[in-house]
């Protein structure tokens, strides 16, 4: 413990595991699981929806049960992380996400697929934060601490291009059902692995009284926000259901911020969301995360419908981007992270992820694959994965060890609004600039069928440019909110007197608080 404060920090508590590499693998394999889930279900969709005799009215509900449930549920799960134990709440969470990932799988109707895909995001809520928590309690000195965020964070955020790949293969070769199946040995080797090998440092535990009014509170809140922003994408932002889940969230949240403020439990320590360094993280990480899964989208129309490719070679398509995040976050993440203050890894990161957007802002129905989509791709992964792997880092900068969990959940919260924002809000403004082509343009067209794909295009392109505005805002609050000295110094520069006596109590390099 630091000589000079009464409290542990992640960075003072203990000495290294020495099973915590192999307990990283693990980590790793289900952290996999969970963000190959997110994508891997939509190249399954249309098939599914075809056997399953889903409507299309309803068909979003494979996605949004999902959706509502993960997002809704995430700070709840990294509560029941920091009270039950993060190695309980892990494993308990990769066996219910195995058994409703087989549900999904052996699904008859409708309603067993949207059942199944609730409760995979429930268990996923459980699972997600456990897993970042795990890291940040196990791993504690400077260096190590960045090549362990630096495989998640790769993971993190190429997991998804990943998930297209394989969905590709599922579908095209076995058959949709194989994309739910296919979470059942990650989880079951996941979770045995993790019963033996993880050892989660004593007295990391919050057993306090679990804040069942800032539970009801955060997750309806997230539930309506989260749903607001879907139905938008289907309904349109005047919707009057859509502007009622905008209000009651806004309502909601507000109430839920009021509480944590006052009960002595608090579900989310505002102490979590204050320190500026993590409030620059998850905000600048959520805006990144809307640029990117709104590309996901275009980028799969554009490849399978423009270009003619098939699932597997879409998939495909989008290898660059995961070599340029794991490149980004394991060889220039990981090596800078202990050498440079975290904010030029993310701000330049940032930026360098806004540049290949802004090539991809070129897109007609010509554009070469070779000589712009690829490059566009490799420059989003490369900056996007150098930015990653400080963010997860700091996502428990300086955190008490009982708020690990509640703080990783932050990150994963962030991320799932994130995510569900880019889907709606740059799918409608395609679909709006869509519509404005066609109108500009149908006087003169002399072939419909060339008139729809031009206007498609012209739309991908226009959010595309909003996406790369978006980016460039997260470099701004990243440079500007985050302030924090590379590891081992304040955020001067200098060593913290704290850090000064935990490094010779312990004799071991610590993270800056």
């Amino acid at each position: 413990m630091s000589k000079t404060s009464g409290t542990p920090r992640l960075a003072d508590t203990a000495l290294p595991d020495p099973s915590r590499w192999k307990a990283l693998a693990f980590i790793a394999l289900a952290q996999l699981m969970v963000v190959l889930d997110a994508t891997i279900v939509n190249i399954a969709l249309p098939s599914a929806q075809t056997d399953l005799g889903i409507s299309d009215g309803n068909k979003q509900w494979v996605i949004t049960a999902y959706a509502l449930a993960f997002g809704g549920l995430l700070l709840f799960g990294g509560r029941i992380a920091d009270l039950w134990g993060r190695k309980r709440t892990f494993v308990v969470g990769l066996i219910g996400f195995a058994l409703a990932s087989a549900l999904g799988g052996a699904a008859q109707n409708e309603a067993m697929m949207f059942g199944s895909r609730a409760l995979q995001g429930v268990f996923g809520a459980l699972l997600a934060p456990a897993a970042l928590s795990l890291l940040a309690v196990m791993f504690t000195d400077a260096k190590e601490r960045a090549k362990a965020f630096g495989i998640y964070g790769a993971i993190a955020g190429g997991g998804g291009a990943v998930g297209l790949i394989l969905g590709g293969f599922l579908t095209e070769y076995l058959n949709w059902r194989w994309t739910f199946f296919v979470n059942i040995p990650f989880a079951v080797v996941a979770a045995a692995g993790a019963y033996f090998v993880i050892r989660e440092p004593s007295g990391t535990r919050n057993r306090a009284p679990l804040d069942i009014p800032g539970v009801v509170l955060s997750t309806l809140g997230l539930v309506a926000l989260v749903y607001g922003f879907t139905r938008a994408e289907s309904a349109g932002w005047s919707d009057a259901l859509t502007v009622s889940m905008f209000i009651a969230a806004a309502v909601l949240l507000i109430a839920f911020v009021v509480t944590e403020a006052r009960v002595k439990s608090p579900l989310l320590p505002l102490r979590v969301l204050t320190e500026r360094n993590r409030g620059g993280v998850y905000l600048s990480l959520g805006l990144a995360i809307i640029a990117m899964f709104g590309l996901f989208l275009f980028l799969t129309y554009y490849l399978q419908i423009v270009k003619g490719y098939s699932p597997v070679k879409t998939g495909f398509a989008f290898m660059p981007m995961i070599v340029g995040m794991i490149t980004g976050s394991t060889q220039i993440g990981t090596r800078l992270m202990t050498r440079v203050p975290p904010r030029l890894l993310m701000g330049p990161g940032f930026l360098v992820a806004a540049v290949g957007m802004l090539l991809l802002t070129q897109l007609d129905l010509n554009t070469s694959y070779a000589a712009v989509i690829l490059p566009g791709m490799l420059l989003l992964g490369l900056g996007m994965g150098t930015a990653f792997m400080p963010a997860m880092s700091l996502a428990t900068h300086g955190i008490e060890p009982r708020d690990a969990g509640v703080a990783s959940a932050m990150v994963n919260t962030s991320q799932q609004v994130g995510g569900a924002i880019g889907t709606a809000l740059l799918n409608t403004i395609a679909a709006s600039a869509t519509t404005a082509y066609v109108a500009d343009h149908a006087a003169r067209a002399t072939d419909p069928q060339l008139l729809q794909l031009q206007a498609m295009v012209s739309g991908f392109a226009a959010a595309i440019w909003w996406a790369v505005g978006i980016l460039v805002a997260a470099a701004a609050i990243a440079i500007a909110l985050i302030n924090t000295g590379r590891p081992g110094t304040g955020a001067g520069g200098a060593e913290s007197a704290s850090e000064a006596g935990a490094e010779e109590e312990f004799k071991i390099p610590v993270v800056a608080h």
